[in-house]
């Protein structure tokens, strides 16, 4: 009988630690589950915010878009995106012209000592660039003498420096355009603010105020336009003069190289 209790008793103690810790592990996922919840309503409401913040800037950008006259805002748009479009193209065309200059210095220097002028005029042409198209069009002169080479190389610097700064002149009327076009707007703006003053015989701010509105909202999409054009001329311009730069450095070494060559071949 005192086993049978005995077994009974550790059986009993068995059961209850297992119900026990079925509870707790029972409880720690409901506070899981919980945290989770809790967590996941927090991230949906901060998207719910960040949406609501980006609808409510687009909107609010819309309505001073309008306020401030589609007929005086429509030409500052059209002002900026046509820059905007200018200038991408232009950093593209850039990136694309800006090569290794050394080593391409390096090739044509390395296929004149192996193969001659061909092997070098090859070598520039299976290159990207301006100044490869420079070095290929000094070599293409090579048998009418150094000085020709020379004289080649500046004429057709001259014409890749041109085309390296196509549009340039456009994107300059775009900065002039734009605040000179949200001045006009804050002028006229003005003009109908004293209309309105003259028609109601009295200063009163509401009389004026659509009129002032009218004049700040465009002067400033103006001088927003122009500020973002001004910064991206500027980048290129920047560009423009670094790859100016390296086509002056590699046209003398390529002179310096066909000067090497002559006196290796006489």
């Amino acid at each position: 009988m005192k086993k049978l209790f005995a077994y009974l008793a550790v059986f009993g103690m068995m059961s209850f630690g297992s119900v026990a810790m079925a509870q707790d592990e029972a409880a720690a996922s409901e506070s899981a589950s919980v945290e989770t919840t809790e967590v996941a309503s927090a991230e949906a409401e901060t998207e719910e915010v960040a949406a609501d913040e980006e609808v409510s800037i687009h909107k609010a950008l819309k309505q001073k878009f309008v306020e401030g006259g589609v007929g005086w805002m429509l030409p500052v748009l059209v002002c900026i995106v046509l820059g905007l479009a200018i200038s991408i193209e232009r950093i593209i065309y850039l990136t694309l012209a800006n090569s290794n200059t050394k080593k391409l210095i390096a090739n044509v220097e390395e296929a004149l000592n192996e193969g001659g002028v061909e092997k070098a005029k090859e070598v520039c042409r299976n290159t990207r660039g301006p100044v490869a198209s420079i070095f290929y069009q000094g070599l293409l002169h090579y048998d009418e003498g150094v000085d020709m080479v020379e004289k080649t190389i500046v004429s057709y610097g001259a014409v890749q420096s041109g085309q390296m700064e196509s549009g340039l002149t456009w994107i300059s009327l775009f900065i002039a355009l734009s605040p000179s076009l949200g001045f006009m707007g804050t002028v006229v703006g003005m003009i109908g603010a004293f209309d309105s003053i003259q028609k109601m015989g009295d200063i009163s701010p509401i009389a004026v105020a659509g009129g002032i509105k009218v004049a700040l909202l465009t002067t400033l999409f103006g001088l927003i336009a122009a500020v973002i054009l001004q910064v991206f001329y500027n980048y290129i311009v920047v560009k423009i003069e670094g790859i100016t730069n390296k086509m002056e450095e590699a046209s003398i070494s390529l002179t310096d190289m066909l000067v090497k060559y002559n006196k290796s071949q006489g």
